[in-house]
């Protein structure tokens, strides 16, 4: 069962539609491949989450993806954007700047900085807690309260 769902995952993220982007809340895309895209399109918009790998063969970079997909709610919440780089021949500006070795999750905050970088793959759920413990997202929160 396992070498089956690993070709399953395989063929769907490597499909167009899983290499394209998934809409997010206002036709904004929550899944886009990090080679289309800069910080600037980000900056106090969104938080991207870059995973990275060397191939879309690693395990780590299928799996971390997969787990992505499981909980999309909680991360159109967050404003979160999931770019996904496993070209390093492409030099991206996401690869120039983060220099990822084989598998890397980054989270970049609204600011531009980089909040938490992993070299193995995270639940929705773990994120989720680094993500409300970052300032920007706790006024956001009180904000909301408050309205």
């Amino acid at each position: 069962m396992r070498p089956f769902l690993a070709i399953v995952l395989t063929l769907f993220l490597t499909s167009p539609i899983g290499a394209e982007e998934v809409t997010a809340g206002a036709n904004e895309p929550l899944f886009m491949a990090g080679v289309e895209s800069n910080l600037n399109d980000f900056l106090w918009k969104k938080r991207p989450i870059l995973v990275f790998a060397d191939t879309e063969a690693d395990p780590r970079y299928q799996e971390q993806l997969a787990l992505l997909r499981e909980n999309e709610e909680a991360l159109r919440a967050r404003d979160v954007v999931v770019l996904f780089d496993s070209t390093p021949d492409a030099k991206s500006p996401w690869r120039t700047k983060l220099r990822p070795r084989g598998f890397q999750l980054v989270l970049i905050g609204k600011d531009g900085g980089v909040k938490l970088r992993k070299p193995f793959p995270w639940t929705v759920r773990e994120l989720s807690r680094t993500i409300d413990k970052i300032p920007t997202r706790l006024r956001e929160v009180e904000d909301r309260r408050d309205s």
